[in-house]
């Protein structure tokens, strides 16, 4: 089978546009078609100034909503990054491999690094390595495709660049992956601002729609949505962002177009209405689920701790032939060797 793989950081709650976007398909498309492993890749949560506790509660959280969104162990795999010590084992292999200036090319490195500036913070040399670090997660499984938005596509062409130079330089050792950009995934942007995509990390609270969000919640902050000049309902992505944001929205929430839906209404108050019932509705199974998990935590870490040995056993032979390949003693040959020496 194919295997795919992708992860979430538990860098804040997850969003509305993290279940449209990518939870959705992974519980109803890609667990069913391939040989599927989900990671919280809490170790990318480090790269920036962090409450400790935090990023523990933000990571089982992350775990459980995986799981209520339909996520089933026994079709996939699901684990925590930092319980599989080969991604931080490759990693450093990959640093060997990889070079400053296409660290330094990458394109969400100069925006946070940017942003931590402006914020008089300084910035952490994780910050510009993590993609290396996102590389070895998915060159450590023999990964055929990753499937990612567009803003995440140039650091999965990096593991790409950095398997075919590894196999070139020591031999094959890695499967170079492919990105897929998955057709049925909706681009949720933020309610507030229409032109920034709904992200966890953002601090707009307002515009963002989280999944543990009452529902009262939900349909205030629908109601109160950024909607654009003029009264008439066309979906017009370029000039009526924050109309079209609501119909895709909708749309994707309810399995309908958003051009043929713009038809049904003429005005935005019963646009907004519908869109906000659709949501509370898409995520009413969602937070059930949580809640029952939620009041059985031992089946979350039974479910994590399988998930890290059953990754573990796909990791280890990948990375135990990188690090022979580049030229390292195996740690057997030495055991073997110190008897005898010994004698």
């Amino acid at each position: 089978m194919t295997r795919v793989f992708s992860g979430i950081k538990p860098t804040g709650h997850l969003t509305l546009g993290n279940y449209l976007g990518a939870m959705r398909q992974w519980a109803t498309v890609d667990q069913h078609r391939s040989d599927a492993l989900f990671c919280i890749v809490d170790l990318h949560a480090l790269t920036v100034d962090h409450d400790p506790a935090r990023v523990r509660r933000l990571s089982r959280q992350a775990a459980t909503l995986l799981l209520a969104s339909g996520l089933d162990p026994d079709l996939c795999t699901v684990f925590v990054q930092s319980h599989v010590d080969e991604h931080a084992r490759l990693s450093y292999l990959l640093e060997c491999v990889a070079t400053d200036g296409e660290m330094r090319r990458m394109i969400q490195y100069k925006e946070k690094a940017a942003r931590e500036q402006r914020r008089g913070g300084s910035v952490r040399l994780s910050l510009l390595t993590y993609p290396v670090l996102m590389a070895a997660d998915i060159l450590a499984y023999g990964t055929d495709e990753v499937p990612v938005g567009n803003d995440q596509t140039q650091h999965v062409e990096l593991a790409r660049d950095l398997a075919v130079r590894f196999n070139q330089r020591y031999g094959h050792t890695f499967v170079v992956p492919r990105a897929t950009n998955p057709a049925v995934a909706a681009r949720v942007m933020n309610l507030q601002d229409p032109g920034s995509k709904m992200g966890k990390s953002d601090d707009s609270g307002p515009g963002i729609v989280y999944l543990l969000d009452e529902p009262d919640v939900v349909r205030k902050k629908v109601m109160r949505a950024v909607t654009d000049s003029g009264s008439e309902v066309v979906y017009d992505r370029e000039s009526r962002p924050g109309l079209a944001n609501l119909l895709e929205i909708l749309a994707a929430c309810t399995g309908g177009d958003p051009e043929r839906l713009a038809d049904a209404y003429d005005g935005y108050g019963a646009l907004k209405r519908d869109t906000a019932d659709a949501v509370i509705e898409v995520l009413r199974p969602l937070r059930e689920r949580h809640q029952e998990l939620c009041a059985d935590p031992s089946y979350v870490d039974g479910v994590l701790r399988e998930g890290a040995e059953r990754a573990r056993g796909m990791a280890r032979p990948t990375v135990d032939a990188a690090y022979r390949a580049i030229g390292l003693l195996p740690a057997s040959d030495v055991e073997a060797v110190t008897p005898a020496a010994a004698r």
